[in-house]
């Protein structure tokens, strides 16, 4: 089917929009207790509040009839069984088969999968055990990944969101700009004889990697001497000869494969920095609650599962509400740095426009991601979202159980703020309700009646909450597959390949010749 927006499924939706348009979720809530039970579910410790939605029980139908159109049951098996679900570059998509317990049912790439997780761990247990020592005969103590892209900011974000399960004594740190004010900063903070630097690139040709590491490179030799890369440097990368020409050890170098992208590689190697904060069990687990989503997603029926459901909602805002932009609002510290990660991954596998016949499509796809810590967030751009002229979705998350009953005020207040936005987003204030307030506070009618139009909130803003029992390896792990698989969800409701990211590619390949240009001057 070419057209989309031609199919009847699609029509369907549009006239069903127009119905649901003049209703408001307060009254929903209003007339029915039940509502939050019937629109809840859960996937082990990942639980999903998605009553607050614009939606009715035949809105869903309807959206998974979109979805049944468009095969998507069969597109969710094409992606575990390894065919070319990136039609442009012909490959398979198989990010998926590095949390598989043993190593992928797909025995063509299965013993590369559980070779390379025997070295990476045999890699954790040396350092962490100071049995790797540095060329003056020191143990490891600092670690810095150089990357950019899903080289940095899944390791940056995983680290950050699971350092209370640390093991041992590393501190992590990570270079990912060419600014060299951050190379600056981080070699400020390190001793060259006691770190190990990461060089994560998959073609080992990223011009700001690999400028980077040059830079470092020439600093550790400065200070230790020409052997210095033996012992201090690891590659991660699917071109050895070229980590090898660098000067990095053969035993050193830890495989990446073309059939792993780069914002879906941190179950691979690249979550090397993950493992060596984590350690060996804990970075199990994290696989293991990727896997578990897998398992959901891949086996529960569409009107049941969790990935499916927030992008068919995330479509149903996007196409019928004309709302091109989501939120993403984290009540928890620990994942502060959620957000830039999954605008990689949605906004770089989503922003296309091109559909799998080479046409352009006429719908809109891949929304604009924004968001931010709750707590810090609703002090800022939250007022926008409930006062603004934009409709924008939103995705809560909030941790059930505190990180430590020490201060379990604090945790009490953060669950409260998060539930307090979600409620003002759905109910809103009208214009009776906040001159009756005003009225209260001892305003005079004329006063209240002149400030009550500007307290007014429309409401009727659609969020789901996520709930995560705590966030531990197991649960981030799951977390991050279930965006993973909305996003895959997404692409095939429009009809787009998730995979590439040829915008990307164009400015890696004007760069060099302006930068000639501008050396020449």
């Amino acid at each position: 089917m070419k057209n989309r927006i031609e199919s009847k499924e699609w029509q369907r939706l549009v006239r069903h929009q127009s119905t649901m348009a003049t209703q408001h979720m307060r009254d929903w809530f209003r007339q029915d207790t039940g509502r939050t039970a019937r629109f809840s579910l859960q996937a082990n410790e990942i639980s999903l509040d998605y009553s607050r939605n614009r939606i009715t029980e035949e809105t869903i139908s309807l959206l998974c009839d979109l979805a049944y159109a468009f095969d998507l049951p069969k597109k969710i098996q094409a992606l575990f069984t390894g065919e070319q679900v990136n039609f442009t570059e012909n490959r398979p998509a198989l990010h998926t088969a590095l949390r598989h317990p043993q190593g992928s049912e797909l025995a063509s790439i299965a013993s590369l999968i559980t070779q390379s997780q025997s070295k990476l761990r045999d890699c954790v247990e040396k350092i962490h055990t100071q049995k790797w020592l540095g060329v003056s005969g020191k143990p490891i103590e600092h670690v810095v990944n150089i990357g950019i892209g899903g080289s940095h900011l899944g390791p940056m974000m995983t680290t950050h969101a699971l350092k209370d399960f640390a093991q041992g004594h590393l501190q992590i740190h990570y270079i990912s700009s060419i600014d060299d004010s951050q190379i600056n900063e981080v070699l400020q903070k390190i001793a060259p004889e006691t770190t190990l630097f990461i060089v994560s690139s998959k073609s080992f040709s990223t011009l700001e990697t690999l400028t980077n590491a040059r830079t470092i490179a020439a600093w550790m030799k400065e200070k230790l001497g020409s052997d210095v890369l033996h012992q201090h440097f690891i590659a991660i990368t699917a071109a050895t000869e070229k980590a090898l020409e660098f000067g990095i050890a053969r035993e050193h170098i830890f495989p990446m494969w073309d059939w792993v992208g780069g914002r879906y590689s941190i179950w691979s190697a690249i979550g090397l920095p993950l493992m060596l904060l984590i350690g060996n069990q804990h970075f199990a687990d994290f696989l293991q609650g990727a896997h578990e989503m897998d398992c959901h997603f891949r086996h529960q029926a569409l009107e049941k599962n969790i990935p499916v459901l927030l992008a068919l909602l995330s479509i149903w805002y996007m196409n019928f509400f004309d709302a091109n932009v989501q939120a993403i609002v984290p009540y928890a510290y620990r994942l502060r740095y959620l957000i830039p990660y999954l605008q990689q991954a949605d906004m770089e596998s989503n922003g296309k426009q091109i559909n799998s016949y080479g046409q352009k499509i006429n719908y809109a796809s891949g929304p604009v991601l924004f968001g931010g810590e709750g707590s810090v967030g609703q002090h800022a751009y939250h007022q926008l979202l409930h006062q603004g002229q934009h409709f924008i979705p939103v995705d809560f998350i909030m941790s059930m159980e505190a990180e430590t009953n020490l201060r379990k005020e604090h945790q009490d207040i953060l669950r409260a703020s998060c539930l307090s936005q979600a409620q003002a987003l759905m109910q809103g204030k009208t214009y009776e309700e906040a001159y009756q307030e005003l009225l209260s506070a001892n305003y005079s009618p004329q006063e209240a009646a002149k400030l009550a139009s500007h307290q007014i909130i429309s409401g009727n803003k659609p969020s789901n909450i996520l709930f995560l029992q705590r966030i531990t390896p197991k649960n981030l792990g799951a977390l991050l597959a279930m965006y993973e698989h909305k996003i895959f969800v997404q692409s095939v409701i429009w009809d787009i390949n998730p995979f590439d990211q040829w915008g990307v590619e164009l400015g890696k390949q004007l760069l060099p010749n302006i930068l000639r240009k501008k050396e020449s001057v």
